[in-house]
């Protein structure tokens, strides 16, 4: 599984069986933090997830910033499975740009970003 831990929402993206291919699956609301934790623990459950993956938006020069902290952060309330963390520079653009070739209007929906964003995380992670 993967996280694209925003301040607004959190995309989820997951792999299939054989760990190849990274599937988007869906958004959730970043707040109330609680039942964002419980969402995310409940689908990984549900999906025998071992390892969630969470993109940390890590700066061109190489820092990190205020938003890769709040995604540090939050992910270590993230309770009961591997925790592994993934730079995420470009996700976004990369995401859209997919959305965009599908033609696929997502200028109403960010959540199919994040989705997208979440997806190019896990496939960025099963690569390596």
């Amino acid at each position: 599984m993967a996280l694209d831990v925003g301040t607004k929402r959190i995309g989820i993206a997951l792999s299939d069986y054989l760990q190849i291919i990274a599937i988007p699956h869906s958004f959730i609301p970043r707040t109330p933090e609680k039942e964002a934790i419980e969402t995310i623990c409940k689908l990984a459950k549900e999906n025998r997830v071992e390892k969630i993956v969470v993109g940390v938006p890590i700066n061109m020069d190489g820092s990190e910033g205020a938003q890769a902290k709040d995604c540090t952060e939050f992910s270590q309330k993230i309770l009961g499975f591997d925790i592994i963390f993934e730079d995420e520079r470009l996700t976004s653009e990369e995401a859209e740009s997919r959305l965009k070739e599908r033609k696929i209007d997502f200028r109403k929906n960010k959540g199919l970003v994040d989705m997208e964003s979440a997806a190019v995380i896990l496939e960025q992670y099963l690569r390596r």
